[in-house]
């Protein structure tokens, strides 16, 4: 399978991690004038990706060879809520891995302070994309997806994501819970964000491997799956307006807290 995408950071992050998989680049009228766009070209030319420039609608002539595949990749943007008539890449989607693959060596990762992530039926692509951009930037090791009632790593994930899905390995699971487990089993603690629990995430210190579950959007974690975490955690607001937080915002401020340094033990030093 193949999605389009139009963010040119992404573009930009599949070719330079795996350009085999990137099918053909269509560039918009003005590549030439813009940075990102200027990289995508250099790094295309320099890994052998094919190009077909074009103009948008309002522009010049198209190979008939390509207006078919166009067309059909119109049908599927506007299936999927997309804008046509920019840059867009055509790109094989990202092959999940095996869950034995991401949590082997757990204890042994990033000094033995390694980080994952589970997402318990996260619906909004925008949601999963910046999860996996915040992901990337903060050097975590790998995203468990349930299968099923999540968003799918389709245009708009990737798009959201920045390059972010290139960087970050991640698996699909039918069943959460089974996971939650094989992660404990290799040495992960599993520790659930919920705006029910009492103890703060300031709280949890970064001194161990974690695996944060998220939930979904309206519900929040799955009983079962909170019932399956070591620990529980909630963000408290520091302001009276707003009491909760979007996912992937949630995500940051707790990914930002567990990836980062022990405050407690710097200080101790």
């Amino acid at each position: 399978m193949s999605v389009i995408v139009r963010n040119p950071h992404s573009i930009l992050a599949a070719i330079q991690t795996r350009p085999r998989d990137i099918f053909e680049i269509f560039l918009p009228p003005r590549a030439k004038s813009e940075d990102a766009w200027k990289s995508i070209i250099e790094e295309a030319h320099r890994a052998g990706v094919k190009i077909a420039a074009y103009l948008d609608s309002g522009g010049a002539k198209m190979r008939d060879e390509h207006r078919r595949e166009r067309n059909e990749r119109h049908e599927q943007k506007r299936a999927e809520g997309l804008r046509s008539g920019a840059g867009e890449a055509r790109i094989k989607e990202r092959d999940a891995v095996a869950l034995e693959e991401l949590f082997k060596d757990a204890k042994d990762r990033a000094g033995g302070h390694g980080l994952w992530l589970a997402l318990d039926t996260v619906q909004d692509p925008h949601n999963v994309g910046a999860i996996f951009r915040t992901a990337a930037f903060f050097g975590v090791q790998g995203v468990v997806i349930t299968q099923d009632r999540s968003a799918p790593l389709g245009s708009a994930a990737y798009d959201a994501a920045s390059g972010g899905i290139e960087h970050v390995s991640y698996t699909m699971q039918v069943n959460l819970v089974r996971a939650l487990e094989h992660a404990k089993e290799a040495g992960v603690w599993v520790l659930g964000a919920s705006e029910h629990a009492k103890e703060s995430h300031t709280a949890i210190k970064p001194d161990r491997p974690w695996l944060l579950v998220l939930g979904n959007e309206e519900d929040g974690m799955r009983r079962l799956t909170a019932e399956n975490c070591d620990q529980l955690c909630s963000i408290k607001p520091a302001g009276d307006g707003v009491t909760s937080l979007n996912v992937s915002a949630a995500a940051a401020v707790m990914i930002s807290r567990l990836a980062g340094p022990d405050l407690d033990c710097a200080q101790n030093m």
